[in-house]
């Protein structure tokens, strides 16, 4: 590889460190402590001054930096470790990385010492980290960016990475699902309550007991034949609704309608003669959850979410992520993930007409409340700034209870089929932002061929002002286009609208279901331009992985993967391998993914060629070995 192929790489990797945060020195460092360290470090192991690609302190960490133009020149390992031959340390980057590392740690200032080998080029390249400190060399997963050893994320990535600790967000959450667990148990064996009924009873005790603050105690549930613990709570759930302004009056009514089973469910209301408690099964759900949930938020031992975290585990856990609901919950990562692709402003005004139990409602209201620059215009975000439809009621009442227990009790909710809305009237809202999680598979036949997926984009897409943004989550069936209607459903949005590109996920996202989703994005009331480049993206390795007994979990990798994403969809990495992402023209006849599109752009290198012409050969041979060689033009006596 030549100097220029070598130049170029440095500046790849520097822009890397830049774009995540990181001050870093090339080929120099200012840190006395280094420089002494290093004043006997050449590669070449002679004693003399040696100094890496790229040194920066973050924290009490140092990062190690050192990148090959020649991919084949990432790492050399011997006996099952990275060699520190003279070879190896100045021929091989996480080698040459690792030699630096240890002289770092021989000068005694630094413990922890994060070594990079990145080799190849700004398009196809691998980066391997490998942590030296605490007598210990630690070969860490590869990552796409720095974002990762970025000043406010190094520290836990450390402690997970490297420590193999659960973060404090994953032991907070599994204490929320085992509570969940055993509230779900609760309700199955005392209340006998069906799937879609646990939610809403939790619902309306989770109201009721947010009256403690206004006359309402757990005492006051004493199971009294004439004035139920149902009755009681009903009456204190009812005041909750009140009291958070939920309007207008038929929506407020709705609401109420739903949770009407806590007062008139005989089995919730009497003690059980079976025994296993000795209260009803009401009270004892109320004490559970005041316990377990809002005493600690009382003492301030919670953060401040805690409640809605808790909340919307349970919702997940009691339906298997809203089958038992007859739903697809969308998966937090997700809607935060949304927010992201769609750049959403403190200013935007978001529509989600499918909303569910209002995740990504939740996810977008958080994300402006944290840009707002002020109380008011926090207030005018959550009373003006976020609508949503439901068509069941039950969800309904579900989602309007999320919204109350995360701060907002105004949000303008409406129990409504979405297909049957005018557009027009909707835009009239000043809808600048659109997310979607629609119904799949209702397109059965002819006589519903208006409730394809494609057939709720068009009509989200139609409700928004000119130059919004839509993000919707769909089976990547829905991109293909299969049928004729499908074809011309495709043809009619890019007439009217934009699509910026397409994210195929990972095939567990929504675990346990068996639907493999992808994510479109589209820009709304602008026709789609000729030669427009649009967005394919092979986002399947997202750093989520399914474990046994947890379900999906996110991995150390899963923040470097999203900052990858993200930096390759707003351009700050602008020549990503095709194997990643692809941007090209499309037909409205096109399937509308990445595997449609995708080539192969990386020239295999020499050791590529070789290692499989070797597993050629071996195979050829074997099957001549086997009497099989007409598979190759030969028979038996030419062998």
């Amino acid at each position: 590889m030549n100097d220029t192929h070598e130049s170029n790489f440095d500046l790849y990797v520097h822009s890397l460190l830049t774009g995540s945060g990181i001050d870093s020195e090339y080929q120099h460092t200012s840190v006395t402590e280094l420089q002494s360290a290093l004043a006997t470090a050449s590669k070449s192991q002679t004693g003399e001054h040696g100094m890496p690609d790229f040194l920066a302190v973050v924290g009490e960490y140092v990062l190690v930096v050192e990148d090959k133009a020649d991919r084949d020149k990432l790492c050399l390992t011997e006996g099952g470790g990275i060699s520190q031959s003279v070879k190896a340390t100045k021929d091989y980057a996480v080698n040459g990385a690792v030699w630096y590392a240890r002289k770092i740690l021989e000068g005694g200032r630094f413990t922890k010492i994060f070594a990079f080998g990145c080799a190849g080029s700004p398009k196809h390249h691998t980066m391997k980290p490998v942590f030296v400190g605490g007598g210990t060399v630690k070969e860490l997963a590869e990552v796409e960016t720095f974002g990762n050893f970025a000043p406010g994320n190094i520290d836990a990535y450390y402690h997970s990475a490297v420590l193999e600790e659960e973060s404090p967000k994953e032991l907070q959450l599994a204490d929320l699902r085992k509570k969940a667990e055993t509230l779900h148990e609760h309700l199955r064996n005392y209340g006998k309550l069906g799937e879609t009924e646990k939610p809403l009873v939790v619902s309306a005790i989770l109201l009721a007991l947010m009256e403690q603050d206004y006359g309402f105690s757990l005492s006051q549930l004493k199971g009294d034949d004439v004035n139920t613990d149902g009755n009681i709570l009903y009456g204190h759930l009812v005041n909750s609704l009140k009291r958070a302004k939920v309007s207008p009056q038929v929506k407020l009514e709705q609401v109420i309608a739903q949770f009407s089973l806590v007062s008139n469910r005989p089995a919730l209301n009497e003690i059980p003669p079976s025994g296993g408690i000795k209260s009803t099964p009401l009270k004892f759900f109320a004490e559970y959850l005041n316990k377990e949930i809002y005493s600690a938020i009382r003492l301030g031992n919670s953060p401040k979410d805690y409640l809605g975290m808790f909340y919307s585990e349970f919702v997940k856990y009691s339906g298997g992520d809203g089958k038992g609901l007859g739903v697809v919950l969308t998966p937090s990562h997700i809607t935060e993930l949304f927010c992201d692709l769609v750049d959403l402003k403190a200013d935007d005004v978001i529509f989600d007409p499918c909303c569910g139990t209002g995740g990504f409602l939740v996810a977008g209201m958080h994300r402006m409340l944290q840009l707002a620059e002020n109380d008011s215009r926090r207030k005018h975000i959550k009373e003006h700034q976020i609508f949503g439809i439901e068509v069941r009621d039950d969800m309904f009442a579900i989602a309007t209870t999320n919204m109350i227990l995360r701060g907002d009790g105004q949000s303008n909710l409406v129990c409504a089929d979405f297909m049957k809305a005018n557009p027009a009237d909707i835009q009239l809202k000043g809808v600048t932002v659109g997310f979607m999680n629609p119904p799949y598979s209702q397109a059965k036949s002819k006589d519903t061929q208006h409730l394809s997926e494609l057939s709720f984009i068009s009509h989200l897409l139609d409700c928004i002002l000119t130059g919004g943004r839509a993000a919707v989550i769909v089976p990547v069936s829905t991109m293909i286009g299969k049928t004729k209607d499908d074809r011309q459903l495709k043809a009619d949005i890019l007439k009217h609208h934009t699509l910026e590109g397409v994210i195929s996920l990972n095939k567990d996202t929504f675990y346990g279901v068996g639907t493999v989703p992808c994510i479109a994005v589209f820009t709304a009331g602008e026709p789609h331009p000729a030669g427009k480049r649009v967005k394919f993206v092979n986002f399947q390795n997202d750093g989520w992985e399914v474990r046994m007994h947890r379900g999906l979990v996110e991995t150390e990798s899963a923040k470097d993967r999203r900052q990858y994403l993200l930096d390759c969809w707003r351009g700050k990495i602008k020549d990503a391998p095709s194997d990643f992402m692809v941007e090209t023209e499309i037909e409205a006849g096109d399937e509308w993914l990445h595997s449609f599109y995708y080539y192969n752009d990386e020239i295999p290198s020499e050791s590529d060629f070789a290692e499989s012409l070797a597993d050629y050969l071996t195979f050829e041979f074997s099957m001549i070995a086997r009497g099989r060689g007409y598979l190759f033009g030969m028979k038996d006596e030419d062998t």
